[in-house]
């Protein structure tokens, strides 16, 4: 049982990336999927989350509008559309999975970085 999320990298601030959180060795449908941020010597933040079909989301007030969580459960994947990217928004970026709400995550990928200069 694995979750890997990719797709971090360097961008300029106002650029865009999409992370990916992918599954392997589980049902990916029987759970929710969250993405968590750490900036250095910041404790995580929670990011995003989104619903078992992808009905119901939602985000932080920090990224409201400028990011976009979304599922793709036939190819047991999440994804986070990051756009108008800011400095702030650095942070090694984990997604994380649970089996229902109100519980905790008990599967965590290995995070991605994201690094974004002024």
């Amino acid at each position: 049982v694995q979750l890997q999320a990719s797709g971090g990298g360097l961008v300029q601030a106002g650029d865009s990336l999409r992370l990916s959180c992918a599954a392997s060795g589980l049902t990916f449908s029987h759970y929710l999927v969250g993405w968590f941020r750490q900036a250095p010597g910041r404790e995580r933040e929670f990011v995003s989350d989104i619903s078992w079909a992808g009905v119901t989301t939602a985000y932080a007030d920090s990224v409201k509008g400028r990011f976009t969580i979304s599922r793709d459960n036939a190819k047991d994947a999440v994804y986070l559309q990051m756009n108008s990217l800011q400095p702030e928004d650095t942070a090694v970026y984990y997604c994380a999975a649970r089996r229902a709400k109100y519980t905790e995550y008990t599967l965590w990928g290995q995070g991605t970085q994201v690094t974004v200069s002024s």
